[in-house]
Protein backbone atom coordinates (compact mmCIF):
# COMPACT_ATOMS: atom_id res chain seq x y z
CA UNK A 1 0.00 0.00 0.00
CA UNK A 2 1.00 3.64 -0.47
CA UNK A 3 2.60 5.09 2.67
CA UNK A 4 4.01 8.49 1.66
CA UNK A 5 3.96 10.82 -1.34
CA UNK A 6 6.49 13.66 -1.40
CA UNK A 7 6.23 16.44 -4.01
CA UNK A 8 8.65 19.25 -4.71
CA UNK A 9 8.07 21.96 -7.32
CA UNK A 10 5.24 20.06 -8.99
CA UNK A 11 2.73 22.19 -11.00
CA UNK A 12 1.47 24.57 -8.25
CA UNK A 13 2.85 22.67 -5.26
CA UNK A 14 6.15 23.99 -3.90
CA UNK A 15 6.63 21.16 -1.40
CA UNK A 16 4.28 18.66 0.22
CA UNK A 17 4.61 15.40 2.08
CA UNK A 18 1.44 13.35 2.50
CA UNK A 19 1.23 10.32 4.78
CA UNK A 20 -1.43 7.74 3.97
CA UNK A 21 -3.23 5.13 6.05
CA UNK A 22 -5.10 1.99 5.15
CA UNK A 23 -8.85 2.11 4.48
CA UNK A 24 -10.83 4.77 2.64
CA UNK A 25 -9.22 8.22 2.24
CA UNK A 26 -10.90 11.18 0.53
CA UNK A 27 -9.50 14.39 -0.98
CA UNK A 28 -11.73 17.41 -1.42
CA UNK A 29 -11.37 21.09 -2.18
CA UNK A 30 -12.59 23.94 -4.33
CA UNK A 31 -12.72 23.46 -8.08
CA UNK A 32 -9.28 24.20 -9.51
CA UNK A 33 -7.51 23.78 -6.16
CA UNK A 34 -5.39 20.97 -7.56
CA UNK A 35 -7.07 17.82 -6.23
CA UNK A 36 -6.09 15.74 -9.25
CA UNK A 37 -2.47 16.93 -8.99
CA UNK A 38 -1.89 14.12 -6.47
CA UNK A 39 -2.98 11.50 -8.97
CA UNK A 40 -0.93 13.09 -11.76
CA UNK A 41 2.15 13.06 -9.52
CA UNK A 42 1.64 9.46 -8.45
CA UNK A 43 1.14 8.46 -12.10
CA UNK A 44 4.56 9.95 -12.94
CA UNK A 45 6.15 8.01 -10.06
CA UNK A 46 4.57 4.89 -11.56
CA UNK A 47 6.05 5.44 -15.02
CA UNK A 48 3.66 7.76 -16.87
CA UNK A 49 5.21 10.04 -19.47
CA UNK A 50 5.89 13.62 -18.39
CA UNK A 51 7.38 16.85 -19.72
CA UNK A 52 8.38 20.30 -18.51
CA UNK A 53 4.72 21.29 -18.06
CA UNK A 54 4.78 19.55 -14.65
CA UNK A 55 7.44 21.95 -13.31
CA UNK A 56 6.32 24.73 -10.96
CA UNK A 57 6.85 28.16 -12.49
CA UNK A 58 10.46 29.29 -12.01
CA UNK A 59 11.78 25.94 -10.73
CA UNK A 60 14.64 23.97 -12.29
CA UNK A 61 13.24 20.51 -11.67
CA UNK A 62 10.25 18.63 -10.32
CA UNK A 63 10.88 15.81 -7.83
CA UNK A 64 8.31 13.15 -6.87
CA UNK A 65 8.89 10.31 -4.39
CA UNK A 66 6.35 7.62 -3.53
CA UNK A 67 6.96 5.18 -0.67
CA UNK A 68 5.08 1.87 -0.69
CA UNK A 69 4.73 -1.10 1.59
CA UNK A 70 5.42 -3.77 -1.02
CA UNK A 71 3.46 -7.08 -1.10
CA UNK A 72 5.33 -10.40 -1.32
CA UNK A 73 5.07 -10.77 -5.12
CA UNK A 74 6.52 -7.27 -5.61
CA UNK A 75 9.39 -8.10 -3.25
CA UNK A 76 10.14 -11.18 -5.37
CA UNK A 77 10.10 -8.99 -8.51
CA UNK A 78 12.60 -6.62 -6.88
CA UNK A 79 14.91 -9.45 -5.80
CA UNK A 80 15.01 -10.87 -9.32
CA UNK A 81 16.28 -7.50 -10.59
CA UNK A 82 18.59 -6.85 -7.62
CA UNK A 83 16.50 -3.82 -6.62
CA UNK A 84 15.33 -5.17 -3.27
CA UNK A 85 15.91 -3.48 0.06
CA UNK A 86 15.16 -4.22 3.69
CA UNK A 87 13.19 -0.98 3.91
CA UNK A 88 10.04 0.17 2.12
CA UNK A 89 9.78 0.31 -1.66
CA UNK A 90 10.78 3.81 -2.81
CA UNK A 91 9.92 5.05 -6.33
CA UNK A 92 11.34 8.41 -7.41
CA UNK A 93 10.91 10.46 -10.57
CA UNK A 94 12.80 13.66 -11.46
CA UNK A 95 12.03 15.86 -14.49
CA UNK A 96 14.23 18.91 -15.14
CA UNK A 97 13.70 22.11 -17.10
CA UNK A 98 15.40 20.59 -20.17
CA UNK A 99 12.76 17.85 -20.31
CA UNK A 100 15.18 15.17 -19.11
CA UNK A 101 13.60 12.49 -16.96
CA UNK A 102 15.27 10.20 -14.44
CA UNK A 103 13.71 7.32 -12.52
CA UNK A 104 14.88 5.44 -9.42
CA UNK A 105 13.76 2.31 -7.59
CA UNK A 106 15.09 2.06 -4.04
CA UNK A 107 17.73 4.65 -4.93
CA UNK A 108 19.01 2.74 -7.97
CA UNK A 109 18.55 4.05 -11.55
CA UNK A 110 15.61 2.46 -13.38
CA UNK A 111 13.68 2.92 -16.61
CA UNK A 112 10.04 3.88 -17.15
CA UNK A 113 9.12 0.36 -18.27
CA UNK A 114 10.23 -0.97 -14.86
CA UNK A 115 8.21 1.73 -13.07
CA UNK A 116 5.13 0.87 -15.13
CA UNK A 117 5.57 -2.85 -14.48
CA UNK A 118 5.77 -2.16 -10.75
CA UNK A 119 2.85 0.26 -10.94
CA UNK A 120 0.56 -2.40 -12.40
CA UNK A 121 1.19 -4.49 -9.28
CA UNK A 122 0.75 -1.62 -6.80
CA UNK A 123 -1.96 0.81 -7.92
CA UNK A 124 -5.15 0.75 -10.02
CA UNK A 125 -6.40 4.22 -11.09
CA UNK A 126 -10.01 4.82 -12.18
CA UNK A 127 -10.19 8.19 -13.93
CA UNK A 128 -13.05 10.69 -13.96
CA UNK A 129 -13.60 10.20 -17.70
CA UNK A 130 -13.67 6.42 -17.58
CA UNK A 131 -17.41 6.33 -18.34
CA UNK A 132 -16.74 7.97 -21.72
CA UNK A 133 -14.42 5.15 -22.76
CA UNK A 134 -17.17 2.67 -21.84
CA UNK A 135 -18.90 3.62 -25.07
CA UNK A 136 -16.08 2.00 -27.06
CA UNK A 137 -16.53 -1.69 -27.78
CA UNK A 138 -12.79 -2.29 -27.48
CA UNK A 139 -12.89 -0.90 -23.92
CA UNK A 140 -15.90 -3.08 -23.11
CA UNK A 141 -14.09 -6.18 -24.40
CA UNK A 142 -10.95 -5.34 -22.42
CA UNK A 143 -12.97 -4.72 -19.26
CA UNK A 144 -14.75 -8.07 -19.60
CA UNK A 145 -11.43 -9.89 -20.08
CA UNK A 146 -9.89 -8.05 -17.14
CA UNK A 147 -12.84 -8.88 -14.90
CA UNK A 148 -12.63 -12.58 -15.80
CA UNK A 149 -8.83 -12.71 -15.76
CA UNK A 150 -8.74 -13.70 -19.44
CA UNK A 151 -5.85 -11.43 -20.42
CA UNK A 152 -3.34 -14.26 -20.91
CA UNK A 153 -5.85 -16.25 -22.96
CA UNK A 154 -6.67 -13.14 -25.02
CA UNK A 155 -2.95 -12.66 -25.73
CA UNK A 156 -2.67 -16.30 -26.82
CA UNK A 157 -5.58 -15.79 -29.23
CA UNK A 158 -3.95 -12.65 -30.65
CA UNK A 159 -0.58 -14.38 -31.11
CA UNK A 160 -2.23 -17.46 -32.68
CA UNK A 161 -4.18 -15.19 -35.07
CA UNK A 162 -1.05 -13.35 -36.26
CA UNK A 163 0.87 -16.63 -36.70
CA UNK A 164 -2.01 -18.10 -38.74
CA UNK A 165 -2.31 -14.99 -40.93
CA UNK A 166 1.45 -14.94 -41.56
CA UNK A 167 1.28 -18.58 -42.70
CA UNK A 168 -1.67 -17.81 -44.98
CA UNK A 169 0.25 -14.89 -46.47
CA UNK A 170 3.27 -17.12 -47.20
CA UNK A 171 1.01 -19.70 -48.83
CA UNK A 172 -0.68 -17.04 -50.96
CA UNK A 173 2.68 -15.60 -52.06
CA UNK A 174 3.96 -19.08 -52.96
CA UNK A 175 0.94 -19.69 -55.15
CA UNK A 176 1.04 -16.28 -56.83
CA UNK A 177 4.81 -16.14 -57.29
CA UNK A 178 5.43 -19.73 -58.30
CA UNK A 179 7.29 -18.80 -61.51
CA UNK A 180 9.53 -16.22 -59.84
CA UNK A 181 10.27 -18.60 -56.97
CA UNK A 182 11.18 -21.35 -59.42
CA UNK A 183 13.56 -19.05 -61.28
CA UNK A 184 15.18 -17.94 -58.02
CA UNK A 185 15.52 -21.54 -56.87
CA UNK A 186 17.18 -22.63 -60.15
CA UNK A 187 19.68 -19.79 -59.90
CA UNK A 188 20.56 -20.72 -56.33
CA UNK A 189 20.84 -24.41 -57.25
CA UNK A 190 23.37 -23.56 -60.01
CA UNK A 191 25.42 -21.35 -57.67
CA UNK A 192 25.46 -23.99 -54.92
CA UNK A 193 26.43 -26.69 -57.44
CA UNK A 194 29.32 -24.56 -58.74
CA UNK A 195 30.75 -24.08 -55.27
CA UNK A 196 30.19 -27.68 -54.26
CA UNK A 197 32.13 -28.84 -57.33
CA UNK A 198 35.01 -26.67 -56.18
CA UNK A 199 34.97 -28.69 -52.94
CA UNK A 200 36.54 -25.93 -50.88
CA UNK A 201 37.12 -27.03 -47.30
CA UNK A 202 36.86 -24.73 -44.31
CA UNK A 203 40.17 -22.90 -43.86
CA UNK A 204 41.60 -24.42 -47.06
CA UNK A 205 42.47 -21.09 -48.65
CA UNK A 206 44.70 -20.05 -45.75
CA UNK A 207 46.34 -23.49 -45.66
CA UNK A 208 47.05 -23.75 -49.39
CA UNK A 209 48.36 -20.16 -49.46
CA UNK A 210 50.90 -21.06 -46.81
CA UNK A 211 51.87 -24.30 -48.63
CA UNK A 212 52.32 -22.47 -51.92
CA UNK A 213 54.46 -19.79 -50.31
CA UNK A 214 56.70 -22.46 -48.76
CA UNK A 215 57.02 -24.54 -51.94
CA UNK A 216 57.71 -21.50 -54.12
CA UNK A 217 60.60 -20.46 -51.85
CA UNK A 218 61.90 -23.93 -50.97
CA UNK A 219 65.42 -23.29 -52.35
CA UNK A 220 65.85 -20.07 -50.38
CA UNK A 221 64.49 -21.76 -47.26
CA UNK A 222 66.98 -24.65 -47.59
CA UNK A 223 69.93 -22.33 -48.03
CA UNK A 224 68.96 -19.94 -45.27
CA UNK A 225 68.19 -22.66 -42.74
CA UNK A 226 71.52 -24.39 -43.54
CA UNK A 227 73.44 -21.17 -43.02
CA UNK A 228 71.69 -20.55 -39.72
CA UNK A 229 72.52 -24.11 -38.61
CA UNK A 230 76.21 -23.60 -39.48
CA UNK A 231 76.33 -20.40 -37.38
CA UNK A 232 74.82 -22.18 -34.43
CA UNK A 233 76.57 -25.56 -34.61
CA UNK A 234 79.82 -25.39 -36.58
CA UNK A 235 82.82 -27.07 -34.98
CA UNK A 236 84.82 -23.87 -34.46
CA UNK A 237 83.37 -20.43 -33.76
CA UNK A 238 79.72 -21.56 -33.63
CA UNK A 239 77.33 -20.19 -31.05
CA UNK A 240 77.04 -23.54 -29.29
CA UNK A 241 80.83 -23.98 -29.16
CA UNK A 242 81.26 -20.44 -27.80
CA UNK A 243 78.57 -20.89 -25.13
CA UNK A 244 80.03 -24.24 -24.05
CA UNK A 245 83.43 -22.60 -23.55
CA UNK A 246 81.97 -19.68 -21.60
CA UNK A 247 79.95 -22.00 -19.36
CA UNK A 248 83.07 -24.09 -18.65
CA UNK A 249 85.14 -21.00 -17.66
CA UNK A 250 82.47 -19.57 -15.34
CA UNK A 251 81.88 -22.96 -13.76
CA UNK A 252 85.57 -23.12 -12.79
CA UNK A 253 85.30 -19.74 -11.10
CA UNK A 254 82.16 -20.48 -9.11
CA UNK A 255 84.09 -22.13 -6.29
CA UNK A 256 85.86 -18.81 -5.71
CA UNK A 257 82.85 -16.45 -5.98
CA UNK A 258 79.24 -17.61 -5.71
CA UNK A 259 77.98 -14.27 -7.13
CA UNK A 260 78.83 -15.70 -10.60
CA UNK A 261 76.02 -18.24 -10.22
CA UNK A 262 73.40 -16.03 -11.86
CA UNK A 263 75.72 -15.39 -14.81
CA UNK A 264 76.39 -19.11 -15.17
CA UNK A 265 72.64 -19.83 -15.09
CA UNK A 266 72.01 -17.28 -17.86
CA UNK A 267 74.75 -18.81 -20.07
CA UNK A 268 73.45 -22.31 -19.39
CA UNK A 269 69.92 -21.22 -20.36
CA UNK A 270 71.22 -19.73 -23.61
CA UNK A 271 73.20 -22.91 -24.33
CA UNK A 272 70.09 -25.07 -23.86
CA UNK A 273 68.05 -22.76 -26.13
CA UNK A 274 70.71 -22.95 -28.85
CA UNK A 275 70.77 -26.74 -28.59
CA UNK A 276 66.98 -26.87 -29.01
CA UNK A 277 67.15 -24.51 -31.99
CA UNK A 278 69.85 -26.71 -33.61
CA UNK A 279 67.66 -29.79 -33.12
CA UNK A 280 64.60 -28.04 -34.59
CA UNK A 281 66.58 -26.77 -37.60
CA UNK A 282 67.89 -30.27 -38.36
CA UNK A 283 64.32 -31.62 -38.24
CA UNK A 284 63.11 -28.78 -40.47
CA UNK A 285 65.84 -29.43 -43.07
CA UNK A 286 65.03 -33.14 -43.06
CA UNK A 287 61.40 -32.39 -43.93
CA UNK A 288 62.00 -29.56 -46.41
CA UNK A 289 62.63 -30.55 -49.99
CA UNK A 290 62.23 -29.18 -53.50
CA UNK A 291 58.97 -30.56 -54.96
CA UNK A 292 58.05 -28.97 -58.32
CA UNK A 293 55.11 -31.35 -58.79
CA UNK A 294 53.51 -30.40 -55.44
CA UNK A 295 54.12 -26.74 -56.24
CA UNK A 296 52.33 -27.14 -59.55
CA UNK A 297 49.34 -28.81 -57.84
CA UNK A 298 49.11 -25.95 -55.32
CA UNK A 299 49.19 -23.37 -58.13
CA UNK A 300 46.41 -25.16 -60.03
CA UNK A 301 44.26 -25.31 -56.89
CA UNK A 302 44.84 -21.64 -56.14
CA UNK A 303 43.95 -20.75 -59.72
CA UNK A 304 40.63 -22.63 -59.44
CA UNK A 305 39.79 -20.86 -56.18
CA UNK A 306 40.73 -17.46 -57.64
CA UNK A 307 38.50 -18.12 -60.66
CA UNK A 308 35.52 -19.00 -58.43
CA UNK A 309 36.09 -15.92 -56.27
CA UNK A 310 36.20 -13.72 -59.38
CA UNK A 311 32.99 -15.29 -60.71
CA UNK A 312 31.10 -14.70 -57.46
CA UNK A 313 32.78 -11.33 -56.81
CA UNK A 314 34.10 -12.15 -53.33
CA UNK A 315 37.52 -12.66 -51.75
CA UNK A 316 38.89 -16.25 -51.97
CA UNK A 317 38.69 -16.63 -48.20
CA UNK A 318 34.95 -15.78 -48.25
CA UNK A 319 33.88 -18.61 -50.57
CA UNK A 320 33.09 -21.15 -47.83
CA UNK A 321 30.86 -18.61 -46.02
CA UNK A 322 29.18 -17.76 -49.34
CA UNK A 323 28.34 -21.42 -49.93
CA UNK A 324 26.70 -21.68 -46.48
CA UNK A 325 24.68 -18.52 -47.17
CA UNK A 326 23.53 -19.70 -50.61
CA UNK A 327 22.58 -23.10 -49.21
CA UNK A 328 20.47 -21.45 -46.49
CA UNK A 329 18.73 -19.27 -49.08
CA UNK A 330 18.11 -22.31 -51.26
CA UNK A 331 16.57 -24.19 -48.34
CA UNK A 332 14.33 -21.20 -47.56
CA UNK A 333 13.36 -20.89 -51.23
CA UNK A 334 12.45 -24.55 -51.42
CA UNK A 335 10.38 -24.25 -48.25
CA UNK A 336 8.65 -21.13 -49.60
CA UNK A 337 7.77 -22.96 -52.82
CA UNK A 338 6.44 -26.07 -51.04
CA UNK A 339 2.75 -25.14 -51.17
CA UNK A 340 1.68 -28.45 -49.68
CA UNK A 341 3.85 -27.95 -46.59
CA UNK A 342 2.75 -24.32 -46.34
CA UNK A 343 -0.90 -25.33 -46.58
CA UNK A 344 -0.42 -27.94 -43.87
CA UNK A 345 1.27 -25.36 -41.62
CA UNK A 346 -1.53 -22.84 -42.21
CA UNK A 347 -4.11 -25.50 -41.39
CA UNK A 348 -2.32 -26.47 -38.18
CA UNK A 349 -2.06 -22.84 -37.07
CA UNK A 350 -5.74 -22.28 -37.92
CA UNK A 351 -6.64 -25.16 -35.62
CA UNK A 352 -4.44 -23.75 -32.85
CA UNK A 353 -6.13 -20.36 -33.24
CA UNK A 354 -9.59 -21.93 -33.18
CA UNK A 355 -8.82 -23.91 -30.03
CA UNK A 356 -7.57 -20.78 -28.23
CA UNK A 357 -10.50 -18.69 -29.50
CA UNK A 358 -13.01 -21.34 -28.35
CA UNK A 359 -11.45 -21.39 -24.89
CA UNK A 360 -11.58 -17.58 -24.72
CA UNK A 361 -15.21 -17.55 -25.87
CA UNK A 362 -16.18 -20.09 -23.20
CA UNK A 363 -14.45 -18.04 -20.50
CA UNK A 364 -16.11 -14.85 -21.72
CA UNK A 365 -19.58 -16.41 -21.64
CA UNK A 366 -19.07 -17.49 -18.03
CA UNK A 367 -17.77 -14.07 -16.96
CA UNK A 368 -20.55 -12.27 -18.88
CA UNK A 369 -23.27 -13.95 -16.81
CA UNK A 370 -21.46 -13.18 -13.56
CA UNK A 371 -20.74 -9.54 -14.49
CA UNK A 372 -24.29 -8.94 -15.74
CA UNK A 373 -25.74 -10.18 -12.45
CA UNK A 374 -23.34 -8.12 -10.31
CA UNK A 375 -23.85 -4.85 -12.22
CA UNK A 376 -27.62 -5.34 -12.37
CA UNK A 377 -27.63 -5.82 -8.59
CA UNK A 378 -25.53 -2.67 -8.09
CA UNK A 379 -27.87 -0.66 -10.35
CA UNK A 380 -30.76 -1.25 -7.95
CA UNK A 381 -28.94 0.79 -5.29
CA UNK A 382 -27.78 3.50 -7.71
CA UNK A 383 -31.21 5.00 -8.55
CA UNK A 384 -31.78 2.58 -11.43
CA UNK A 385 -34.26 0.27 -9.71
CA UNK A 386 -35.68 -2.31 -12.11
CA UNK A 387 -32.81 -1.68 -14.53
CA UNK A 388 -30.80 -4.49 -16.01
CA UNK A 389 -27.27 -4.82 -17.34
CA UNK A 390 -26.29 -7.46 -19.89
CA UNK A 391 -23.21 -8.45 -21.88
CA UNK A 392 -23.89 -9.45 -25.47
CA UNK A 393 -21.47 -11.85 -27.15
CA UNK A 394 -22.18 -11.94 -30.90
CA UNK A 395 -20.47 -14.37 -33.24
CA UNK A 396 -18.23 -12.58 -35.72
CA UNK A 397 -15.59 -13.56 -38.30
CA UNK A 398 -12.30 -14.79 -36.75
CA UNK A 399 -9.97 -11.99 -35.76
CA UNK A 400 -7.15 -11.11 -33.35
CA UNK A 401 -9.66 -10.72 -30.50
CA UNK A 402 -11.51 -14.00 -30.96
CA UNK A 403 -14.68 -15.17 -32.66
CA UNK A 404 -17.15 -12.93 -30.85
CA UNK A 405 -17.76 -9.22 -30.45
CA UNK A 406 -18.45 -7.87 -26.97
CA UNK A 407 -21.08 -5.21 -26.29
CA UNK A 408 -22.54 -3.91 -23.03
CA UNK A 409 -26.34 -3.56 -23.01
CA UNK A 410 -28.51 -1.77 -20.46
CA UNK A 411 -32.14 -1.10 -19.73
CA UNK A 412 -32.77 1.70 -17.28
CA UNK A 413 -36.25 0.56 -16.25
CA UNK A 414 -38.11 -2.66 -15.60
CA UNK A 415 -39.86 -4.23 -18.58
CA UNK A 416 -37.61 -2.70 -21.25
CA UNK A 417 -35.26 -4.66 -23.46
CA UNK A 418 -31.55 -3.97 -22.87
CA UNK A 419 -29.97 -1.95 -25.67
CA UNK A 420 -26.41 -0.77 -26.44
CA UNK A 421 -25.01 1.37 -23.65
CA UNK A 422 -24.28 4.42 -25.78
CA UNK A 423 -27.79 4.58 -27.23
CA UNK A 424 -29.96 4.48 -24.12
CA UNK A 425 -27.89 5.51 -21.08
CA UNK A 426 -27.93 9.15 -20.05
CA UNK A 427 -24.77 10.84 -18.82
CA UNK A 428 -25.72 10.26 -15.19
CA UNK A 429 -26.69 6.64 -15.79
CA UNK A 430 -23.47 6.06 -17.68
CA UNK A 431 -21.45 7.48 -14.79
CA UNK A 432 -23.28 5.25 -12.29
CA UNK A 433 -22.80 2.12 -14.41
CA UNK A 434 -19.14 3.02 -14.83
CA UNK A 435 -18.80 3.37 -11.06
CA UNK A 436 -20.50 0.02 -10.49
CA UNK A 437 -18.14 -1.63 -12.98
CA UNK A 438 -15.14 0.03 -11.32
CA UNK A 439 -16.15 -1.18 -7.86
CA UNK A 440 -16.91 -4.70 -9.07
CA UNK A 441 -13.64 -4.89 -10.98
CA UNK A 442 -11.74 -3.55 -7.99
CA UNK A 443 -13.20 -6.19 -5.69
CA UNK A 444 -11.45 -8.78 -7.82
CA UNK A 445 -8.26 -6.75 -8.16
CA UNK A 446 -5.10 -7.98 -6.47
CA UNK A 447 -3.40 -4.57 -6.35
CA UNK A 448 -3.33 -3.15 -2.81
CA UNK A 449 -4.15 0.49 -3.67
CA UNK A 450 -7.18 1.72 -5.64
CA UNK A 451 -7.62 5.36 -6.69
CA UNK A 452 -10.89 6.91 -7.85
CA UNK A 453 -10.56 10.33 -9.48
CA UNK A 454 -14.01 11.98 -9.34
CA UNK A 455 -15.73 8.83 -10.59
CA UNK A 456 -18.83 10.09 -8.72
CA UNK A 457 -19.38 12.79 -11.37
CA UNK A 458 -23.00 12.85 -12.47
CA UNK A 459 -24.50 11.46 -9.26
CA UNK A 460 -25.89 13.10 -6.15
CA UNK A 461 -28.41 12.84 -3.34
CA UNK A 462 -29.22 9.35 -2.09
CA UNK A 463 -27.13 7.82 -4.88
CA UNK A 464 -24.10 9.69 -3.61
CA UNK A 465 -24.61 8.10 -0.18
CA UNK A 466 -24.63 4.67 -1.81
CA UNK A 467 -21.44 5.54 -3.70
CA UNK A 468 -19.78 6.57 -0.45
CA UNK A 469 -20.87 3.34 1.23
CA UNK A 470 -19.57 1.25 -1.68
CA UNK A 471 -16.17 2.93 -1.54
CA UNK A 472 -16.02 2.62 2.27
CA UNK A 473 -16.76 -1.13 1.98
CA UNK A 474 -14.09 -1.40 -0.69
CA UNK A 475 -11.69 0.26 1.75
CA UNK A 476 -12.06 -2.73 4.05
CA UNK A 477 -10.25 -4.89 1.47
CA UNK A 478 -7.97 -2.34 -0.23
CA UNK A 479 -6.39 1.00 0.43
CA UNK A 480 -8.84 3.32 -1.38
CA UNK A 481 -8.04 6.96 -2.29
CA UNK A 482 -10.82 9.07 -3.78
CA UNK A 483 -10.89 12.62 -5.14
CA UNK A 484 -14.50 13.79 -4.69
CA UNK A 485 -16.73 16.85 -4.76
CA UNK A 486 -19.66 15.13 -3.02
CA UNK A 487 -20.11 15.63 0.73
CA UNK A 488 -21.98 12.31 0.97
CA UNK A 489 -18.87 10.51 -0.31
CA UNK A 490 -16.41 12.62 1.70
CA UNK A 491 -18.34 11.90 4.93
CA UNK A 492 -17.74 8.17 4.45
CA UNK A 493 -13.96 8.54 4.41
CA UNK A 494 -11.94 7.14 7.27
CA UNK A 495 -9.38 9.86 6.53
CA UNK A 496 -9.89 13.25 4.89
CA UNK A 497 -7.46 15.68 3.21
CA UNK A 498 -8.33 19.17 2.02
CA UNK A 499 -6.65 20.67 -1.04
CA UNK A 500 -6.41 24.47 -0.96
CA UNK A 501 -5.13 26.99 -3.48
CA UNK A 502 -3.73 30.36 -2.44
CA UNK A 503 -2.68 33.17 -4.76
CA UNK A 504 -0.45 36.18 -4.41
CA UNK A 505 1.05 38.69 -6.82
CA UNK A 506 4.11 36.47 -7.18
CA UNK A 507 2.64 32.98 -7.42
CA UNK A 508 -0.21 30.53 -6.99
CA UNK A 509 0.35 27.60 -4.64
CA UNK A 510 -1.61 24.51 -3.65
CA UNK A 511 -1.41 22.80 -0.26
CA UNK A 512 -2.71 19.44 0.98
CA UNK A 513 -3.55 19.16 4.68
CA UNK A 514 -5.12 16.36 6.77
CA UNK A 515 -8.33 17.37 8.55
CA UNK A 516 -9.27 16.68 12.15
CA UNK A 517 -12.94 16.31 13.11
CA UNK A 518 -13.71 20.05 13.37
CA UNK A 519 -11.89 20.59 10.09
CA UNK A 520 -13.93 17.85 8.45
CA UNK A 521 -17.15 19.43 9.68
CA UNK A 522 -16.16 22.79 8.17
CA UNK A 523 -15.12 21.20 4.87
CA UNK A 524 -18.33 19.15 4.60
CA UNK A 525 -20.30 22.30 5.41
CA UNK A 526 -18.50 24.12 2.58
CA UNK A 527 -19.29 21.25 0.21
CA UNK A 528 -22.94 21.38 1.29
CA UNK A 529 -23.49 25.13 1.49
CA UNK A 530 -21.11 26.74 -0.96
CA UNK A 531 -19.62 30.17 -0.22
CA UNK A 532 -21.74 31.05 2.83
CA UNK A 533 -21.49 28.53 5.65
CA UNK A 534 -24.17 28.71 8.35
CA UNK A 535 -24.68 26.95 11.64
CA UNK A 536 -27.36 24.88 9.96
CA UNK A 537 -24.97 23.58 7.29
CA UNK A 538 -22.37 22.85 9.96
CA UNK A 539 -24.95 20.90 11.95
CA UNK A 540 -25.93 19.01 8.81
CA UNK A 541 -22.26 18.28 8.12
CA UNK A 542 -21.74 17.07 11.69
CA UNK A 543 -24.78 14.82 11.38
CA UNK A 544 -23.47 13.33 8.11
CA UNK A 545 -20.09 12.70 9.67
CA UNK A 546 -21.50 11.09 12.81
CA UNK A 547 -23.83 8.83 10.84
Amino acid sequence: MLRTLHLRDFVIVDEAEIHFESGFTVFSGETGAGKSILIDALSLALGARGDTSVLREGSSRSDITAVFEAPADVQAWLRERELDTDDALILRRVIDSQGRSRAFINGLPANLAQLRELGEQLVDIHGQHMHQSLLKTACQRDMLDAQGGHQDLARQVQQAWHAWQAAEKSLDQARRNAAALKEERERLEWQVAELERLGLQEGEWESISQDHNRLAHAQALLEGAGQALAVLDDEQGSARHTLNAAAHHIQQLLRHDSQLQTIYDAIESARISVSEAVSDLNSYLDRLELNPEQLEQAERRMSAIFEAARKFKVEPGELDALLASLQARLDASEAAADTQALAEKAGRLANEYQAAADALGKARRKTSKMLAGQVSEAMQTLAMKGGRFDVSLTKCPPGPHGNESVEFLVSGHAGTTPKPLGKVASGGELARISLALSVIASRAARVPTLIFDEVDTGVGGAVAEVVGRLLRELGERHQVLCVTHLPQVAARGAHHFEVKKSSSAASTLSSIEPLDEPGRVNELARMLGGVKITDTTREHAREMLNS
